[in-house]
This record gives structure tokens, C-alpha cells and sequence, in this order.
């Protein structure tokens, strides 16, 4: 039995927080014994915990990378534990701490964003390439953006390994279960609906989609779009959707907590973001082969294949995420291929199943680099 020790140091359940729990839901359990550390009061614990893993609470790591204090605590921990390998989401201290116990590591970069300037040039990058190097013995990228910054920092590309996200498959309403969850917000059975549900922030793109609505109206489509989430930019967003008289268009729904039925109204989903490694919401709306129109930026590439599964617009340009909305709106054909690409990319490349398989792969593959192929083999 493979003993894996996760070290996560999110109070809240972020998209590290959602993948973690979605490997939990699928790993071999003949094979590894898998546990999580995490701070105290966090609300993952009860979720992994009732998925029959154990769960260590620290008084430390709370959502902090990097916390001279904890790395006592964490070694201390591993002391105890024992784990074959110790699988850190951001959680510096945790490597650092794992190393010192002579456990071997492996990291896991969820985001897409780009890193600190500091770290792609000169005396930064170099401290960056050191310490990654020297408390990493893999790294897992959660889209091909991620690894591409990480190259940019001066990390070699042979110790990353791309691993997309996977997502539980959403239940999948009957056309009468669809119809009530339509009319209860308030649409017919021949209403075509796009939903884009995200946070509102500028890098999600929602004043792109806003700004193609309005396109979609001129040229006289009878297109809602529904904008599902809150955030940053929320305010300004319905500002602008008004000053462009999109009220009958454009629908607001706030936070929504469960999403299934929302997805399942849908016709289409819209990804605008310009900022994204593997989007969970394109993956839960393809569970139930829900095609999408997402920019041709960061990770959505890798997700939609333009003209299987959806289309690609070019991103931050609203005429061509109008152009593709419409394509799809005028094809029932279309919408009909794209939806069954979908279902069948989601089965073959996105289940929790392919996720936590190719997690345990690098695992195994860190495992007889550290130890040796005859024991892990």
C-alpha cells in the first residue's frame, strides 16, 4: 500500500479544494492510502471526511504558502504519518518540511495566472528555479498555461507533467424535469439559452459576453444569456448591460448554489475568460453534453475542440463570440453534433476516473525515481 499525505492550506473550497476532493472520489484505494493535512476549521475537512479519508488539522498553513512557524509542525506531522510521498497544492512550508524528512514531493500549480515578474528574470528567476528545484521532485500543471509560466520561471519542463482537471459527471434532467426547471425561471420550452456561470471579474470576460449580446439583439436574435455568479465586477456589469437596454437579454441570477438545473436549462454554455487552466464549469456542463463557445485563450483550448465539443471565438472580441453563439442558434444540426462531442470528450478525457488515474501515475513514476522501480512496481 502507497501512503499519500495531500498538504493543502485553503480554509475555503477554491478550485485546488474541488480537484483534491475529486481525486478523493476516484483513486485506487487497493493501491494507495491517501490522506489530507489541512488548517484547522477549514471547510474541507467534513467533505473529505466523509469520503472515508483522513484528515490532519493543523494550527498553522492557514491559507499561506509559505510560514516558517509551520514547517515544524508539518515535519512533525509527516514524522507521524510516514507517507511514501508527500503531494502538496501551493503549500511551500509543506515541501519544505517533507524534505527535511526525506520524503519525496510532488506539487501541484493550480493556477493560471502569471507569475510575480520577479521570478522571470535575474536574481528572482534563479531564487525561484532553486527552491523549486531543491523541495520538488514533480510538478503538476493544471493546464498547459501553467506549465508554460513555470518554463518562464526557469523551471525545466522535464520535471512538469500536464495533468487536466476532471469533474464529477452532473445529473442529467429528462425533457420534462427541464421544462419545470425553465419555468420556474420564468422561460419557455423554445427559448435559446447561453449561460455563462463564473465569477464576475474582468478576466472572466462577462463585459465580452454583455457586449455580444447586444450584437445578438441588433441582428435580431431571440438569444437570453444568462450570467450566473458574483464578484468583483457585478456592479459594473449590470450597469453596463443596462446602458446597452439588454434587460430582457441579459438575466442576472446572483449566486446560484446548485448548478445542475441551470445547466441543464441550457442550450449552450459561454466561456469568455482570457485567464484559465482547465475550467470546471466546461467540464460539468459537457457531462451532460452541454456544448460550449469559449475564447481561443489560456487553457480553454485544450478543452473545446473547435467544431467537436463547441467553438472557439477569439478571445475579447465580442463580434466573434457573437458570430459563434449564432452559428449555433441558427444549426440545430450544429448544436445537436456538438452536444453528443461533448458527452463523449468529458467520458474519454475528463471523469474524476482519468484525473485521479493520471495523478497516480506521476506518483508511481516519482516513487521509482526515489526509491526504486523493484518497490513500487
Amino acid at each position: 500500500m502507497i501512503k499519500v499525505l495531500n498538504i493543502i492550506s485553503d480554509t475555503n473550497i477554491g478550485g485546488a479544494g474541488s480537484l483534491l476532493i475529486y481525486f478523493l472520489t476516484a483513486y485506487d484505494r487497493a493501491k494507495f492510502e491517501v490522506s489530507v493535512a489541512l488548517p484547522r476549521g477549514g471547510m474541507l475537512k467534513e467533505k473529505i471526511e466523509s469520503l472515508g479519508v483522513r484528515v490532519y488539522e493543523l494550527d498553522c498553513i492557514r491559507d499561506k504558502s509559505f510560514d516558517i512557524p509551520a514547517i515544524k509542525h508539518l515535519r512533525r506531522l509527516i514524522r507521524e504519518a510516514d507517507p511514501d510521498i508527500v503531494h502538496t497544492h501551493g503549500a511551500l512550508s509543506g515541501r519544505i518540511a517533507a524534505k527535511r524528512c526525506k520524503k519525496p514531493v510532488v506539487f501541484t500549480r493550480h493556477s493560471g495566472f502569471e507569475s510575480n515578474p520577479i521570478y522571470t528574470k535575474g536574481p528572482g528567476k534563479a531564487f525561484f528555479k532553486l527552491i523549486t528545484k531543491r523541495y520538488t521532485d514533480r510538478i503538476i500543471a493544471t493546464s498547459v498555461l501553467s506549465r508554460d509560466d513555470l518554463v518562464n520561471c526557469g523551471i525545466s519542463g522535464s520535471l512538469i507533467d500536464v495533468i487536466l482537471n476532471g469533474a464529477p459527471p452532473l445529473p442529467k434532467l429528462g425533457s420534462g424535469e427541464r421544462a419545470a426547471a425553465r419555468r420556474e425561471y420564468g422561460f419557455g420550452p423554445n427559448d435559446f439559452l447561453a449561460g455563462i456561470i463564473a465569477r464576475i471579474e474582468p478576466y472572466k470576460g462577462q463585459m465580452f459576453v454583455i457586449e455580444a449580446a447586444r450584437i445578438l439583439k441588433d441582428g435580431g436574435k431571440k438569444i437570453k444569456i444568462l450570467v450566473a455568479g458574483t464578484g468583483s465586477d457585478e456592479t459594473a456589469a449590470k450597469k453596463r448591460a443596462e446602458e446597452l437596454d439588454l434587460g430582457d437579454t441579459v438575466i442576472f441570477l446572483g449566486f446560484v448554489q446548485d448548478v445542475a438545473p441551470l445547466f441543464n436549462m441550457l442550450d449552450i454554455s459561454i466561456n469568455a475568460s482570457y485567464v484559465e487552466t482547465t475550467c470546471l464549469s466546461l467540464l460539468e456542463g459537457m457531462s451532460i453534453g452541454l456544448p460550449a463557445v469559449a475564447s481561443d485563450e489560456s487553457g480553454n483550448p485544450w478543452v473545446i475542440k473547435d467544431g467537436v465539443n463547441g467553438l472557439l471565438f477569439k478571445s475579447r472580441d465580442p463580434a466573434s463570440l457573437a458570430e459563434q453563439i449564432s452559428r449555433i442558434h441558427d444549426s440545430p444540426e450544429l448544436l445537436e453534433s456538438l452536444s453528443v462531442g461533448a458527452l463523449g470528450v468529458y467520458s474519454s478525457e475528463f471523469t474524476c476516473e482519468r484525473f485521479a488515474e493520471n495523478t497516480q501515475s506521476v506518483y508511481l513514476k516519482v516513487l521509482e525515481d526515489h526509491y526504486g522501480r523493484q518497490s513500487y512496481t
